[in-house]
């Protein structure tokens, strides 16, 4: 049974499950007005990132990013338990008409755990394997950077040790783990100092996943896309992919814990809750795209939803794979400051 608001105002309830709700307005007043202290399990978000070129989901200029966010920080620490977390999928940014990097999501984790009294827990990286070289003038057509193609996840708490365990996010062994686990292991001390003992050819049925996150975003015919073009309902253009939310959410949660996207767009975070059996609230302050996000928890059940997605594996190459002779052209005196335009043998900046 679900429940939608047909005149949706700030603050209130847009949509409703049994395990959650989605509500329409600003996410700090919302959670001022909606959410008690130190209620709250898990924050995973995507916020809209500091860019410098604007999008249609309302981001903050990269220069005014950490001022702007100052305000959700301190309520998210408020409404966090004290064995909570919060995860912040937060992408870089490029300086306008240079090839250097703003610093703003670094002075976000900063402020938040200098301001808001979090604690950094670990940095993940976020490698999305298919996304495009960017930004294409430095990367494509100066040749002078690699494609950006990571995000920073900052995993903060409030306390040094919230609830957790990696044991609920495990990764497959590599083809040479199980090798070594068929053929034996002989206890040695490495080069590097370190004493790899018995234990290490223990079968623990899974490996110890690492702080880089694999996942591509690639969703292209997925139930949510199918209803928003049959509806005519703007497609949020800025969508992370299920696994990303998931990962923190069986991470650091169990079954009928509570879970808050308080940036929440399409509401990716409230339909993995919603199959994990976790108590979640979303909240967003664009209604068309909540439109579009309730398709997500009303689903047909005749047969016609697509089958669970099942991840891929991704090759990661070595850098020196590719590499060539070292008899290459020489590196540009300027740093690539000056562009040589190939159909008109002109310079340009």
């Amino acid at each position: 049974m679900v429940t939608v608001s047909p005149n949706p105002t700030n603050h209130q309830e847009f949509f409703g499950t049994e395990l959650g709700s989605i509500y329409l307005g600003d996410a700090a007043e919302t959670l001022t007005e909606r959410i008690s202290d130190a209620s709250v399990d898990l924050i995973v978000t995507s916020p809209p990132f500091g860019l410098v070129r604007k999008k249609d989901y309302g981001n903050v200029d990269a220069g005014e990013y950490v001022g702007w966010f100052k305000r959700f920080g301190h309520e998210f620490y408020r409404v966090l338990k004290d064995t909570g977390s919060l995860a912040i999928d937060i992408g870089g940014s490029w300086i306008v008409g240079q090839p250097t990097r703003s610093l703003y999501h670094y002075e976000l984790l900063i402020m938040l755990c200098h301001e808001c009294g979090f604690h950094l827990a670990q940095e993940f990286f976020w490698w999305n394997p298919a996304k495009l070289p960017a930004p294409a003038e430095w990367v494509t057509v100066r040749r002078i950077r690699v494609k950006d193609a990571v995000n920073c996840v900052w995993w903060l708490s409030k306390t040094a040790w919230p609830k957790a365990s990696n044991r609920r996010v495990p990764w497959p062994y590599s083809e040479s783990m199980l090798a070594l686990l068929k053929n034996g292991y002989r206890p040695k001390l490495r080069p590097s100092g370190h004493d790899i003992s018995r234990h290490f050819g223990v079968d623990n049925g899974s490996s110890i996943p690492p702080n880089l996150l694999i996942i591509s975003n690639t969703d292209s015919n997925s139930h949510y896309l199918r209803y928003c073009k049959e509806n005519g309902i703007p497609v949020h253009p800025a969508r992370f992919p299920r696994y990303l939310p998931e990962f923190f959410i069986r991470m650091t949660t169990d079954p009928g814990d509570l879970v808050i996207d308080p940036f929440a767009g399409s509401c990716v975070t409230g339909e993995v809750c919603e199959e994990l059996k976790r108590k979640w609230i979303c909240i967003d302050t664009a209604v068309e795209y909540l439109e579009g996000a309730v398709s997500r928890f009303a689903r047909p059940n005749d047969g016609s939803v697509e089958k669970s997605f099942r991840p891929m594996e991704y090759k990661a190459s070595h850098p020196a794979a590719a590499w060539g002779s070292s008899d290459e052209p020489a590196l540009p005196p300027d740093g690539g400051r000056l562009h040589r335009c190939r159909r008109r043998n002109e310079f340009s900046e």
